[in-house]
């Protein structure tokens, strides 16, 4: 543990040394992001999910400057050029760029015009050009230089060559690599242009054809989209602050008076930076703006994805699902409470009245043999005509028909996981299987797949991938642990997803639970082959045991705090079991009594709200969605409409609804709320249903504009206005009214140019 990084840490997140020292010990202990947040507050300071994770995250980014510290201090001493002063400087750069800045006239090179310079014997002129003299000739000075032999020809022959190797100082000095790193980042400018003979070929990215914008505050997904314009050779892009300003910035630092000497710097500095400083600026800047666009990009996928993920479970039912289809038919499967396959049929109903008669009979006799308590409906291809055709069936009312989104089901049907899992089922089937499962437990079933297939992200091929699996990676890790899991029915993947296991021992729970029957306990768990002390210390908690032999086995409290909560029963004369059922009971327990060195009041707080819901599911509570049954297909949808819809993606542009006609409408950022949105995260999240105001239809493109202002009938006071202030004037002021270019992967905006909104 290095205590320079536990300093630095501290000071960057303005938290206390301890916390920073305990939070790297337990994680270099093993300890998970989970564990850490819910079970070891007190040796935290009951630090939480976001700052444990930013703390782990940012150890491993000092970790790999120290790597690099460590690499480069090798390379100078194998090559004899570190002295104290360089070694010193090196030990205190505190980051990469700075490292790097520091390291640059020491990498070794390939040979450069400033080197081949050296090589004729030419760098004595330029020190002496380089101090810029009253007295010094540029001329004079350079006739003593000329050496036919080594290719010096002439007085200018020597002094272009120490131009050169001026030029290569300016280049490496680091107070000027910093100003400029500034200049470029504060005031630089994207500059796309279309490539000649790309127009038509490159038609989505039509608004960047001739476009620029300021580096220091173009959003992520405009960022994104210039880069893969350029990537695909639809764009040119340069990024740039003002030639004039820049060069000015340099002369400042290097040009000393007025005088001939004092001319041939000024001309090197402008071919340092013309030749070197530019590129490698616009390198460096183009790299940090890729990573900040890539931040924000993986923040907002990793935000929808939790919104997926927690997303409510309709609970252990009879399921019927079906994945719509018109010439193949529709695939139906039932599943019983437990989500075990029971039943596979197909039914048409685009054919023939015949055939609806036939399928309408098969309907009926599927949900009577298997009891049937709802029916799941896939939200692609006819699935809201085949919804339309189930409820006009006239079935029970406790058999509700929900559309289900499917995203990412045909993905599951060829995976590994569904052929293990269903190697004789048809793979068409396999997706029926997954819907009608992600409407009992979306977070069960949606592990399964790979989080990128499930469609809530944006530029999600162009981020670094690497970071988008972490990020994503930590929030089903943080999704699946926050909800618990059932070790009795969970499946393999979801198992793997608990704190402390991994797939490994996820499949050794499932083969000893083949083998042996359901746990009785947790305890039972220290059982299964190479489930150790330390990864039961860190998964016993997020394990749910209902119907055990202990009651608490069902919590979240820790095996490790059952002695705790037996002394507060036993102090209170009663059973945990009825400690759990009375909150009477519950209500006289002095919390302060059982605080001892390893438990603290935090670790108290939280048992004390676990045993007054013992095992709740955190998730909210399901509520389905009714679309308008007038509303079936983009034909019927008409400017002015409201409709009930569902947010399907939020970006940084703005938000998808789902109003049930198989294309997604777009809500964009200025039409979010009657307030400015700068994030359409802190408005609206995936899955949240609303009520939506339609503003215009192209069917020739397919694409609806919609609005979330004023559409559920908030108050001024709840839209963000004072009284006094109308809507219309709200609105006026908003800085969107601007022109702004449509992304390429949200041609909606078309909709807003035509209403005069951009």
């Amino acid at each position: 543990m290095n205590e320079n990084h536990i300093t630095a840490i501290a000071a960057e997140l303005d938290l206390k040394l301890h916390q920073i020292m305990a939070t790297a010990a337990l994680l270099e202990e093993g300890a998970t992001v989970p564990f850490i947040s819910r079970y070891r507050k007190e040796v935290t300071g009951s630090l939480d999910e976001v700052a444990v994770t930013t703390i782990r995250d940012r150890m491993h980014q000092l970790e790999e400057l120290e790597k690099r510290r460590e690499s480069t201090l090798k390379s100078l001493e194998e090559r004899e050029l570190l002295t104290d002063e360089l070694k010193k400087k090196i030990e205190t750069a505190d980051t990469l760029t700075t490292l790097e800045d520091i390291y640059l006239p020491y990498r070794p090179k390939r040979r450069t015009r400033a080197t081949i310079a050296r090589e004729k014997g030419l760098e004595p002129l330029a020190k002496v050009l380089f101090e810029q003299k009253k007295t010094i000739a540029p001329g004079k000075e350079a006739l003593s230089f000329i050496d036919a032999e080594k290719g010096v020809e002439s007085a200018e022959d020597a002094l272009a060559g120490a131009r050169d190797i001026i030029a290569e100082w300016v280049n490496e000095d680091q107070k000027a690599r910093a100003e400029l790193r500034k200049l470029f980042a504060e005031k630089g400018l994207f500059k796309t242009k279309v490539t000649p003979g790309k127009e038509t070929e490159g038609a989505k990215f039509q608004n960047y054809f001739e476009w620029q914008e300021p580096v220091a505050t173009a959003p992520s997904h405009r960022i994104l989209a210039m880069r893969r314009g350029e990537n695909e050779g639809i764009l040119t892009m340069r990024l740039s602050p003002s030639e004039d300003e820049a060069l000015t910035l340099l002369e400042n630092l290097f040009v000393i008076g007025e005088n001939a000497a004092s001319q041939e710097v000024r001309t090197a500095v402008h071919d340092s930076y013309r030749r070197l400083l530019s590129s490698s600026m616009e390198t460096e800047i183009r790299l940090d703006t890729k990573k900040r666009a890539d931040s924000e990009a993986i923040r907002v996928f990793a935000d929808n994805l939790r919104e997926l993920l927690l997303a409510s479970p309709l609970g252990q039912k009879n399921v019927m699902a079906i994945d719509p289809g018109i010439r193949t038919g529709c695939k139906i499967i039932c599943l019983d409470r437990q989500g075990k396959l029971l039943a596979t049929g197909n039914i048409y109903l685009f054919s023939s009245e015949k055939n609806k008669e036939a399928s309408a009979k098969t309907i009926f006799e599927l949900c009577d043999r298997y009891q049937v308590e709802a029916i799941a409906i896939g939200n692609g291809t006819a699935g809201r005509e085949t919804e339309a055709f189930i409820r006009g069936l006239g079935l029970s009312q406790d058999i509700p028909a929900m559309m289900v989104n499917e995203s990412g089901a045909s993905v599951y049907s060829v995976s590994e996981v569904a052929r293990e899992e269903f190697p004789d089922l048809d793979l068409t089937f396999r997706g029926s299987v997954s819907i009608g499962r992600r409407l009992m437990d979306p977070l069960a079933e949606l592990v399964k797949i790979d989080p990128k297939s499930i469609g809530v992200g944006q530029y999600q091929h162009d981020v670094n991938q690497q970071a988008l699996k972490q990020s994503l990676d930590d929030v089903v890790v943080s999704s699946v642990n926050a909800v618990g899991v059932e070790v009795n029915t969970a499946s393999e993947q979801l198992l793997s997803y608990v704190s402390g296991l991994g797939p490994q021992l996820a499949r050794n729970i499932i083969v000893y639970r083949n083998e042996h029957g359901p746990f009785l306990s947790r305890e039972n768990l220290r059982n299964v082959s190479r489930l150790g002390p330390k990864a039961f210390e860190q998964a016993g908690g997020f394990l749910r045991i209902r119907k055990g032999a202990n009651p608490l086995d069902a919590s979240a409290v820790h095996p490790e705090s059952y002695p705790v909560v037996e002394a507060m029963a036993q102090d209170l004369s009663c059973s945990v079991e009825e400690l759990l059922n009375s909150e009477t009971l519950r209500k006289q327990i002095d919390l302060s009594r059982y605080v001892t060195d390893k438990v603290g009041m935090p670790t108290l707080t939280d048992i004390l709200a676990e045993l007054a819901k013992l095992g709740r599911d955190p998730r909210k509570q399901f509520e389905s969605i009714s679309y308008a049954k007038e509303v079936v297909k983009i034909e019927d949808v008409r400017p002015g409409m409201k409709l009930p819809g569902i947010i399907t993606n939020v970006t940084a542009f703005g938000a998808f609804v789902d109003v049930g006609v198989h294309q997604d409408g777009l809500v964009h950022v200025s039409e979010l709320s009657d307030r400015f949105v700068k994030d359409p995260n802190q408005v609206v999240k995936v899955n949240q249903r609303v009520t939506v105001k339609v503003l215009n239809v192209d069917l020739r493109r397919n694409r609806i504009s919609l609005s979330l202002r004023d559409t559920a009938g908030r108050s001024k006071k709840d839209a963000g206005l004072t009284p006094g202030k109308s809507v219309k004037k709200k609105a006026a002021k908003k800085p969107e009214k601007q022109k702004l270019p449509e992304d390429p992967d949200n041609p909606f905006v078309q909709a807003f140019k035509n209403k005069g909104i951009i």
